[in-house]
């Protein structure tokens, strides 16, 4: 009997002949999150992936707790390989499955036989199995409408597998299945959680962030770094590209109307973005932005900021409500980083009065006091390179 992880694919089942596109790339993916935890062959068959592990010096634990993490994943068990004997299943399932069953009450068994050949049909392989465990385990009753668990038997190709409850998967798309993307992190709460939102459908990330040293510091950075950590936990190694915005805020505030600082900002920080994009080979951009969260994300004001984007601008989070987004940042873990108490650029100079609904000629106008197309180069051109990963 050996231990391996039968993994059941999401929204890849519903791909066409590009299917098995998907599902190499998301073996990829699953192979560089487990490297750290040890060694596993990986093997494709009828919408399962099993991830076999090499040899025995594996953190299975680990393994599995990562494996949670991984977008494009239904569903996945810790199953039991063994032959396929029905006196082998039978002795496997109680001694595989014992840990589990002496703390339920009421069981069922569903068998799975992909294999036709096998000798026993799928009701004949529950009825063996059920009647066998009620034996072995007198305390158990049968429920086939709520069982505190469910006991599955595969009959496949090579083995038959043996497992217990199914772990609920991260769902969503492979990494890299949609693409590149740059998601543009200040520090806050919002831009973990829009970044792992567009991580779920597929895209790989690349980060921005803009750093205003004096008025933000070292641990204001080190803050984003260690957000990215915990996202890419979720979507893989992240390139983190950190643009020096000390002289073009300090520009905006001393040239600019100070009720249009903050809209004349977030247009600078998207042609820089935009071109750092292009330089790392995302095809969008993503922000936190939802509407009438502040001054800066009303209707009028986001007008104004796309105006200046040649890209598309993924907004995940812009029709939800802060305790929705709250709640998806304590799941992936990056709410108490968030909070922690250090300065972002977004949150320096902030102006006392913003205006609301600017107008993209009135904005225009004030611009002009600036020597934008510089400002952008040599931001863009300056900015310094991080890698992130979790593991």
């Amino acid at each position: 009997m050996k231990e391996i992880i039968l993994i059941k694919n999401g929204e890849l089942a519903l791909k066409g002949l590009n299917r098995r596109t998907f599902e190499d790339m998301l073996v990829k993916n699953m192979r560089r999150r487990l490297e750290s935890a040890g060694k596993f062959k990986f093997t494709i068959a009828q919408s399962t992936i099993i991830a076999e592990p090499v040899d025995d010096n594996v953190d299975f634990d680990e393994a599995i707790e990562r494996v949670g993490k991984v977008f494009g994943i239904a569903g996945f068990s810790r199953a039991a390989a063994v032959e396929k004997d029905m006196e082998t299943i039978l002795r496997s399932a109680e001694e595989y499955l014992a840990p589990q069953l002496l703390g339920i009450r009421s069981f069922k068994v569903e068998a799975k036989r992909s294999d036709k050949k096998f000798p026993l049909t799928s009701p004949e392989i529950c009825r063996e199995t059920g009647g066998f465990l009620l034996r072995k385990f007198p305390h158990l009753v049968v429920d086939v409408h709520n069982p505190d668990m469910v006991v599955t038997v595969e009959i496949r190709d090579t083995h038959a597998y043996i497992h217990g409850k199914q772990i609920k998967g991260a769902g969503g798309m492979p990494t890299g299945s949609a693409g590149r993307a740059a998601v543009l992190i200040s520090g806050g709460i919002d831009s973990p959680v829009a970044a792992y939102m567009m991580a779920k459908r597929g895209l790989e990330l690349i980060a921005i962030h803009f750093a205003s040293p004096p008025y933000t510091s070292e641990r204001a950075e080190q803050k984003v770094h260690s957000l990215l950590r915990q996202v890419s936990k979720y979507s893989g190694r992240i390139t983190l590209w950190v643009v020096p915005f000390t002289e073009i805020q300090e520009l905006i505030k001393d040239n600019c109307p100070e009720d249009i600082f903050t809209v004349i900002m977030r247009r600078m920080m998207m042609r820089v973005s935009q071109k750092i994009a292009a330089k790392d080979n995302a095809g969008a951009l993503i922000t936190g932005e939802s509407v009438g969260q502040v001054a800066s994300q009303t209707m009028p004001a986001i007008a104004c900021t796309d105006a200046v984007c040649e890209m598309p601008v993924f907004r995940p989070l812009i029709g939800m409500d802060k305790d929705e987004v709250v709640a998806i940042s304590r799941k992936i873990e990056t709410f108490d980083i968030s909070i922690l108490p250090y300065e972002d650029c977004c949150t320096v100079f902030t102006p006392k009065h913003p205006r609301t609904k600017p107008t993209i000629d009135y904005v225009e106008e004030c611009e002009k006091a600036l020597e934008v197309d510089r400002l952008v180069e040599e931001a863009a051109k300056n900015a310094r390179f991080v890698p992130i990963s979790a593991y």
